[in-house]
């Protein structure tokens, strides 16, 4: 599940093409039938919702973008988190004159 998520992660921004449509449908498949099956042979319910979870994000994916939409996120643990979500931290960096203090941070 973990190897799907990344592999998720990896190709979620790229254009879309028919073997890219291919490989997700594969992936969600695998999800469903293989997966979905050892999951519930170990009774985990956790495992399970998570496996839902992930199967409702990739299919959410591939709906928003056959309509054309960008997909404003990535799957982290095995949910939907989006990127107006995520903290932003502020980086500014001070170029101080001298030769030691090359990149410092001013307190």
């Amino acid at each position: 599940m973990r190897q799907i998520e990344m592999l998720f992660n990896k190709y979620k921004d790229a254009p879309l093409t028919q073997e890219l449509v291919d490989y997700h449908q594969n992936l969600v498949n695998r999800l469903k039938t293989d997966i979905m099956q050892a999951a519930k042979s170990e009774n985990v319910p956790t495992r399970i919702t998570n496996l839902e979870s992930m199967i409702n994000v990739m299919t959410r994916w591939l709906q928003i973008r056959l309509s054309g939409k960008p997909f404003n996120g990535e799957m982290s643990h095995f949910k939907y988190v989006s990127n107006s979500t995520k903290p932003v931290f502020k980086r500014r960096v001070h170029k101080i004159k001298g030769s030691q203090g090359h990149r410092s941070s001013r307190h």
